[in-house]
């Protein structure tokens, strides 16, 4: 009694298994494929943009970044308004803008058809000299992210798609593991290891690869999942949230407001960066923009940790004093915040530097086959040859 009904259960669950597979095939191996090209994005672009990256000439002292700011915009007029300026502790690299505007009226279902602009400029701290303007919009890496992100089209119409493909491939794993599950101690050796003869026929060696492969890379692929869906669902992140801070209470966190008064004889983005620097010395990077309002404050995003944010610090500052007026340090996150903090990096494999990138692009690479392994098994059991 005992064995049929295992049989009847484990039926259904191929059942399962076989139809969100084949609904969401192409989705999971278009995820996958584009996973795969953007793991190493940071790394390559670094080395493609190497001339406007590194600076070309030093000297004593880097130009205060109010003048740099105004020297900038003078060369590219209006659109350096809309900007944010990463400064950087490595003294060999330039400082970036970043220019990004929306479009007033969006008439577009297509995330790039609503975009005015978006450039990076790469501008050497030293000499005020720009050494390099890249079109963000058109970039091939930005492109596969947003291909990644919501398919090209408007984050609202295009994630939810993204996110319910992503959904429907943990079952699959679910549901793969149940099938996987060896019966015996015979049987989870073969399940384990590919024990390949030259007789083998390849219908075997395309079995062999959909289970042995996927049963390793589940529990990895579980987690890049998982963090895909952190982006695509609010209601997923909050439960990640409340898993690791133990708490359904939102943290606490306050937006101080400036002031109104007459700036003072030194810049407040001057002030800014120098109390950033004397708190955080050894961070990688430093990023702020103008506020936007004449109440609004300069916020600073302190990146600690060099091509990964699972480490940064918040800092609120007067626009027009340069007064701290609050901060906010990682080790005052709870661990729910730390976790959403490290999404991105435990999404790329970045949390574990290089290791973890090779780590995720097989992952990837591994997910973009079952797919095609999984068709071809149900493709030669479907359509024999008479």
């Amino acid at each position: 009694m005992t064995k049929k009904k295992n049989k009847t259960f484990k039926q259904w669950i191929g059942k399962i298994h076989l139809w969100l597979g084949l609904a969401s095939g192409i989705i999971v191996l278009f995820l996958s494929v584009t996973g795969c090209i953007f793991v190493f994005n940071e790394e390559i672009t670094t080395w493609l943009r190497r001339d406007a990256i590194y600076v070309t000439e030093k000297a004593e002292k880097t130009i205060p970044v109010s003048q740099l700011w105004e020297s900038t915009q003078q060369q590219l007029g209006e659109r350096i308004k809309s900007a944010s300026i990463g400064v950087y502790n490595d003294p060999d690299k330039t400082w970036t803008f970043r220019s990004f505007k929306r479009s007033d009226k969006p008439d577009s279902i297509f995330y790039f058809g609503n975009i005015d602009y978006y450039q990076t400029i790469y501008v050497n701290p030293y000499t005020g000299k720009i050494q390099g303007i890249y079109d963000e919009t058109t970039d091939f890496f930005n492109i596969v992210k947003f291909l990644h992100w919501s398919l090209l089209l408007e984050t609202e119409i295009g994630q939810p798609i993204i996110g319910w493909g992503t959904f429907t491939f943990v079952i699959m794993l679910i549901t793969g593991i149940i099938l996987w599950w060896p019966k015996n101690k015979a049987a989870r050796k073969q399940r384990v290891w590919f024990q390949w003869k030259p007789t083998t026929q390849w219908k075997r060696k395309n079995y062999d690869l959909h289970n042995i492969l996927g049963f390793y890379i589940a529990s990895i692929a579980v987690i890049i999942a998982f963090t895909g869906m952190v982006w695509a669902f609010t209601w997923f992140q909050a439960i990640v949230y409340v898993a690791g801070a133990g708490t359904t209470t939102p943290p606490d966190v306050k937006t101080e407001k400036s002031v109104i008064a007459k700036p003072g004889t030194v810049s407040a983005l001057d002030t800014t960066l120098a109390v950033s620097r004397e708190k955080y010395p050894d961070a990688s990077a430093y990023s702020y923009g103008k506020p936007a309002s004449e109440t609004d404050v300069i916020n600073v995003y302190v990146q600690q940790v060099s091509g990964a944010y699972y480490i940064s610090h918040n800092l609120q500052f007067d626009q027009y004093s340069g007064k701290l007026l609050l901060e906010r340090d990682h080790s005052e996150k709870n661990f729910g915040e730390k976790l959403i903090t490290a999404n991105y990096d435990i999404h790329v494999g970045a949390i574990l530097g290089i290791p973890g990138k090779i780590i995720a692009f097989i992952a990837c690479f591994i997910c973009g086959m079952l797919p095609v392994t999984g068709f071809l098994i149900w493709y030669g059991r479907n359509f024999k040859k008479k």
